[in-house]
């Protein structure tokens, strides 16, 4: 089991549970952090130190404050973990559902375990922990499986980008078709287009095209 484990969450109610949790389990070392710059820090510094941190369970979303931030997300403080610190296990906590962003954690940033804080979230996240610790094996909350799920995962391709990247900057979909023809891209075809933007904003419960475009940014697609 973990023994020395940091808690990266800024509401104090979520804070308790966590360490009520960490605590049934007997780790000995619990510490928690609000902000994920200052959690960076502690990581490096502990890993300077020679005493590291064996895991990192983190949150997603954080309040702002007015505290200056330059990682203002979970997924920002993951990924800066993941440019220094390969190897550190990490299990996100959060609310999030959205099947690309658990894709996302779960392939890109190689994240351990995903637990969704629902009705049963802090006893799948006990159970989480006992996986991680003692297996390879990926850990997600059973309600949110269909995210990772080879059959539901979708593929955002390059041609994607480019037609967002494209409608940011303002282009109706007639002009991207032809912006599409111009690079070669296919399918380019007016009616391709607004399929695929259709398909797009379904998949991120996206309401209309500028809050596809507000959400492709805060992913850092574009």
């Amino acid at each position: 089991m973990f023994e020395k484990i940091l808690v990266v969450e800024d509401l104090d109610v979520n804070k308790n549970g966590i360490k009520t949790a960490l605590d049934e389990l007997h780790i000995e070392e619990v510490e928690s952090i609000s902000y994920c710059d200052e959690a960076f820090l502690k990581i490096k510094n502990a890993f300077l130190k020679g005493e590291p941190y064996h895991l990192i369970i983190s949150d997603l979303s954080f309040e702002n404050d007015g505290t200056p931030q330059q990682l203002k997300s979970g997924d920002e403080l993951i990924e800066k973990i993941r440019t220094e610190f390969p190897d550190l296990k990490i299990i996100v906590f959060s609310v999030e559902d959205k099947p690309y962003r658990i894709q996302n954690l779960y392939k890109n940033l190689k994240i351990q375990g995903y637990v969704w804080k629902g009705r049963n979230g802090l006893k799948e996240l006990k159970e989480a922990i006992h996986l991680v610790a003692t297996s390879n094996k990926f850990y997600i909350s059973p309600d949110l499986k269909n995210a990772i799920h080879p059959q539901k995962a979708i593929e955002i391709t390059d041609s994607d980008i480019f037609l967002i990247t494209k409608l940011s900057e303002g282009l109706l979909q007639e002009a991207i078709s032809e912006k599409l023809k111009e690079k070669g891209i296919t399918p380019s075809s007016v009616s391709a287009v607004e399929k695929r933007l259709k398909f797009l904003k379904e998949h991120f419960n996206a309401n209309n095209p500028a809050h596809l475009v507000a959400i492709a940014k805060d992913f850092g697609l574009i």
